[in-house]
Protein backbone atom coordinates (compact mmCIF):
# COMPACT_ATOMS: atom_id res chain seq x y z
CA UNK A 1 0.00 0.00 0.00
CA UNK A 2 1.10 3.86 -1.07
CA UNK A 3 1.81 6.60 1.62
CA UNK A 4 1.13 10.21 1.08
CA UNK A 5 4.80 10.12 0.92
CA UNK A 6 5.13 7.55 -1.82
CA UNK A 7 2.38 9.36 -3.62
CA UNK A 8 4.03 12.73 -3.23
CA UNK A 9 7.01 11.84 -4.47
CA UNK A 10 5.85 9.67 -7.84
CA UNK A 11 3.46 12.66 -8.59
CA UNK A 12 7.08 14.83 -8.68
CA UNK A 13 8.85 12.52 -10.52
CA UNK A 14 5.88 12.62 -12.91
CA UNK A 15 5.76 16.19 -13.33
CA UNK A 16 9.42 16.37 -14.16
CA UNK A 17 8.97 13.60 -16.92
CA UNK A 18 6.02 15.45 -18.44
CA UNK A 19 5.94 19.06 -17.50
CA UNK A 20 3.14 20.48 -15.92
CA UNK A 21 1.42 21.47 -19.11
CA UNK A 22 1.94 17.91 -20.94
CA UNK A 23 0.23 16.64 -17.37
CA UNK A 24 -2.73 19.15 -17.22
CA UNK A 25 -3.33 18.12 -21.20
CA UNK A 26 -3.25 14.31 -20.49
CA UNK A 27 -5.73 15.07 -17.00
CA UNK A 28 -8.21 16.70 -19.12
CA UNK A 29 -7.78 13.93 -22.02
CA UNK A 30 -8.45 11.29 -19.71
CA UNK A 31 -11.23 13.02 -17.77
CA UNK A 32 -13.13 13.72 -21.24
CA UNK A 33 -12.50 9.70 -21.88
CA UNK A 34 -14.16 9.05 -19.07
CA UNK A 35 -16.72 11.74 -19.31
CA UNK A 36 -17.60 9.96 -22.96
CA UNK A 37 -17.53 5.90 -20.94
CA UNK A 38 -20.12 7.46 -18.75
CA UNK A 39 -21.94 8.73 -21.65
CA UNK A 40 -21.90 5.98 -23.26
CA UNK A 41 -23.28 3.37 -20.61
CA UNK A 42 -25.99 5.60 -20.02
CA UNK A 43 -27.09 5.59 -24.19
CA UNK A 44 -26.41 1.94 -24.62
CA UNK A 45 -28.97 1.52 -21.50
CA UNK A 46 -31.58 3.79 -22.88
CA UNK A 47 -30.94 1.92 -26.62
CA UNK A 48 -31.66 -1.22 -24.93
CA UNK A 49 -34.92 -0.32 -22.84
CA UNK A 50 -36.16 1.20 -26.49
CA UNK A 51 -35.44 -2.16 -28.22
CA UNK A 52 -37.10 -4.44 -25.35
CA UNK A 53 -39.88 -1.56 -25.76
CA UNK A 54 -40.35 -2.51 -29.30
CA UNK A 55 -40.05 -6.29 -28.84
CA UNK A 56 -42.70 -6.71 -26.37
CA UNK A 57 -45.58 -3.68 -27.07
Amino acid sequence: MLGWPELLLIFVIVILLFGAGRLASVGRGLGEGIANFRDGLNKGGRDDKALEEKKNP
